[in-house]
Order: structure tokens, then sequence, then C-alpha cells
């Protein structure tokens, strides 16, 4: 058996009053919506950059580790160069034993000379790199200590956040559904008219009741014949202050 069609809504033929009554109950969905996104606050936002900082802590430790690696590697080359120039020494020395002439021990005096420099000038890098080493060992160890403490704020943040969303999230659900509802048979110019009102409003506020003859949502006085007209329901009347959506008391439930 062929599954019947679900009759679709002609939104020409709702009344300006069920309009009405629809744009006041997405508002109260949509704010509901909100309330409860305000309680998560910036916890999402705070919990991505908790991230992005563990990462970058994580890519400068790794960073350092590696150019230490490259400096013991420069330390080790220049120890080896020392003990070559060491062999050198030994074995001009040794040469010296057996010259024949003075001019031969003062080249072989020069070859030590030269050695010995070798010597003190890779002392004194391996002295540099050492320094180097102390300052990046100790970057190291405070940025564990950083990315420690990130950590745990981390999981403290998310287990915060997993908690907030769990309580939340069957209730904005239903709240979500609700609002796709009310926007169901609610021409598209209105929603878009709606949505913009609602984003450029601090409070998300784009339909409002009257409150004491003034708007719900800016509070400037509407005139009387503009509440009579708006208590008539026969067309969308806006605030000539802010431009929100202006409904009567009765339409929002509320007795004045």
């Amino acid at each position: 058996m062929a599954k019947k069609a679900e009759a679709t809504i002609d939104k020409t033929d709702i009344s300006v009053e069920e309009k009405l009554k629809a744009l006041f109950e997405l508002q109260q969905f949509d704010s509901n919506i909100d309330r409860i996104r305000i309680v998560r606050g910036e916890l999402p936002i705070e919990v991505g950059d908790l991230e992005d900082e563990i990462e970058g802590l994580d890519t400068r430790i790794a960073n350092q580790n590696e150019e230490i690696k490259q400096i013991e590697d420069q330390i080790a080359g220049k120890k080896l160069a020392m003990k070559e120039a060491q062999s050198m020494i030994k074995k001009y020395q040794a040469q010296q034993n057996n010259v024949k002439n003075n001019r031969e021990y003062e080249s072989l005096n020069k070859e030590i000379e030269f050695q010995t420099l070798e010597i003190q000038l890779a002392e004194k890098r391996i002295k540099e790199y050492a320094a180097q080493l102390t300052s990046k060992n100790s970057f190291i160890e405070d940025s564990e200590a950083q990315l420690k403490d990130k950590k745990k704020e981390l999981k403290e943040k998310k287990s915060e956040l997993d908690s907030i969303i769990e309580e939340t999230e069957k209730e904005e659900d239903q709240l979500i559904k609700k609002s796709k509802k009310a926007a169901s048979i609610i021409e598209d110019r209105l929603i878009i008219a709606y949505q913009k009102l609602r984003g450029n409003a601090r409070n998300g506020l784009a339909v409002v009741t009257i409150q004491r003859d003034s708007c719900g949502g800016c509070f400037n006085k509407i005139p009387a014949q503009r509440q009579l007209d708006i208590k008539q329901r026969r067309k969308i009347i806006v605030c000539e202050h802010c431009g929100r959506i202006l409904v009567d008391s009765e339409i929002a439930g509320v007795t004045e």
C-alpha cells in the first residue's frame, strides 16, 4: 500500500493573526535556545583555545628537542675534533725529536700551535653549546609544566562542557524542532526579516510585546492608534524606532 503524501502548508492561506502567533512562538523557542547556549557560555571557545595552546606547546617542545639533538651532535663533533688535534700534536712533537734543522722544527712548531688553537676554539664552542643546552632544557622544563597545567585545565573544561551538553542537549533539540515547526507556516520573507532583526539585536529579540504602552525591545512609546492597529492583528506592524515586530499582550498570553 502506497504511503500517503504529507499535505503541504499553503503559507498564503495563513491569517495574519496566525502568523503573529507563530512569530511570537518562534521568538520564545529561539530565546530559550539562546538561554541554553548562554549557559554553555564561552566553554566551547575556551576548550578550542586550550587545544590550540596544547598543540602549540607540543610543537615547541618537539622543536626544542630536535635543536638539542643537533647541538649535542655539534658538541660530539667538536670533541672528536679535539681528540684529532691532540693526536696531531703528539705526532708533530714526536717528529720534532727527529728533525735535521731549525727550519723543520719551526714548521712543526707552527703546526702544533695551530692544533692547540683548534683545541681552544673547540673548547670555546663547547661552552657556548653547553649554555644553549641549559637554556633549551630550562625552556622545555617550563613548557612541560605549562603543558601539564593546560592538559589538566582542558580535562576540567571538557568535563564541565560535556556535563552541560548532557543536561541541555535534549531540551535544545526539542526547542529546535518546535522552532522549525513554528517557522514552517511563516513565509520566507518574514523569516528572513525576523532572522535579520535577531542578528542585529543584542538580546536576540525580534518579536516583542507592548509593555506599559511602550515597545518591549527599545522601550520607546507606541502611539495609541498604533497600539489599536496591533491589537486588531490585520497586518504585521513593526516598531518605528527599532524595527522589531510588535504583538499585543493577548497573543503573548500576558495579562497587563
